[in-house]
């Protein structure tokens, strides 16, 4: 049951259930896959999911943005997130719908009577990661399903947006409805790059979201891969972020904030005010041990949800950043886009 007061964050994208488990060779070689690898699925890979829950595996919400969700949600009060994507009308959906709800993330899904719920099986082999997706329902996320009352009375009482780059590929227009009512409302929207394929061929429908953001995420990788897209001549990950955090703005009466972080090297930020000024500012990341190390996949989304946990609490940008990093030390800490179980009390670094 929604909250009667809304949910402060609200995040759109592409939900996929993370099914987990140990594997060995004869798995890999039963599927055609290969130890270290990220893949699509086709028809001879259906078969993999239900074989890795038998092996017992961990089922974890999935998708960029929803671990984001997720990792926000760890660090705000009750009733904080609200997520919203599609999934199918099947048990692996009921199982994503109840997973959300233990991390205490609120869902309100579009069920797709067609295509089953997305998912993403990853087979474990000593410290490599085959990763087998099928996207299915989470390619078919519709704008009609935002603009039901219901839903769309909980998008106007959301204070903050959050969208996922990968939802360019599904429903540009149901982004662009949450960045219209951002900027009518002068409430912050932030978008995540995601991937560099984005930047390189979903570059029409990027570019048609970027003005609306007050704050625009992204790795070095996808730093670069925009630049590149755009023609900026320069592989500088300090003058790209100038350079996003600069690019035109629909809501005028916010700057806008570009974040570019750059894996154990410092996150660089770029801060735009309303008058046209740029400062950049580097923020060294939290130090762990390389034997703390258990598994990187979800780092960025962690500590996107840690930053997003700052602002939803009303802190400071530099207090925002080291929320993120902190959250994304303890994420890598677990297995796959995961928190520490029972929860952790942020602490500034």
């Amino acid at each position: 049951m929604a909250a009667a007061q809304g949910y402060p964050l609200l995040c759109l994208e592409n939900p996929l259930l993370d099914i987990q488990a140990q594997g060995d060779e004869a798995l890999l070689e039963k599927y055609g896959l290969k130890a270290n690898d990220a893949i699509l699925a086709e028809e001879q890979h259906m078969g993999i999911y239900d074989e890795l829950i038998q092996r017992d595996a961990k089922l974890i919400p999935g998708g960029a943005a929803q671990n984001t969700a997720r990792g926000a949600q760890y660090l705000l009060p009750e009733n904080s997130v609200l997520y919203i994507g599609c999934i199918g009308n099947d048990k692996f959906g009921e199982t994503l719908k109840r997973t959300c709800e233990e991390a205490g993330v609120h869902t309100e899904y579009r069920i797709d009577e067609t295509q089953p719920t997305g998912k993403c099986g990853a087979v474990i082999t000593g410290h490599n990661r085959s990763l087998c997706t099928h996207l299915a329902a989470a390619n078919e996320y519709k704008l009609e399903h935002l603009k039901q009352p219901q839903i769309w009375s909980l998008v106007e009482k959301a204070q903050y947006y959050f969208v996922g780059g990968f939802h360019l590929t599904v429903c540009v227009p149901a982004i662009l409805a949450l960045a219209e009512e951002a900027a009518v409302k002068n409430k912050p929207f932030m978008l995540s790059l995601s991937a560099p394929f984005i930047c390189q061929f979903f570059k029409d429908q990027l570019d048609s979201v970027l003005p609306y953001t007050d704050y625009t995420v992204c790795n070095e990788t996808e730093a670069r891969a925009y630049a590149e897209a755009h023609e900026w001549g320069t592989e500088d990950v300090v003058e790209i972020a100038k350079k996003l955090a600069l690019l035109p703005k629909k809501n005028t009466q916010r700057g806008r904030t570009a974040i570019v972080t750059q894996g154990t090297e410092p996150t660089v930020v770029a801060v735009a005010s309303v008058s046209g000024d740029v400062e950049v500012k580097e923020f060294k990341v939290h130090e762990i041990s390389k034997d703390s190390i258990n598994d990187t996949n979800g780092a960025g989304d962690a500590f996107t949800g840690g930053f997003l946990a700052g602002l939803v609490s009303g802190k400071p940008l530099e207090d925002s950043i080291d929320m993120g990093q902190w959250l994304a030390s303890k994420s890598i800490q677990e297995l796959g886009p995961s928190f520490p179980s029972p929860k952790q009390a942020y602490s500034r670094s």
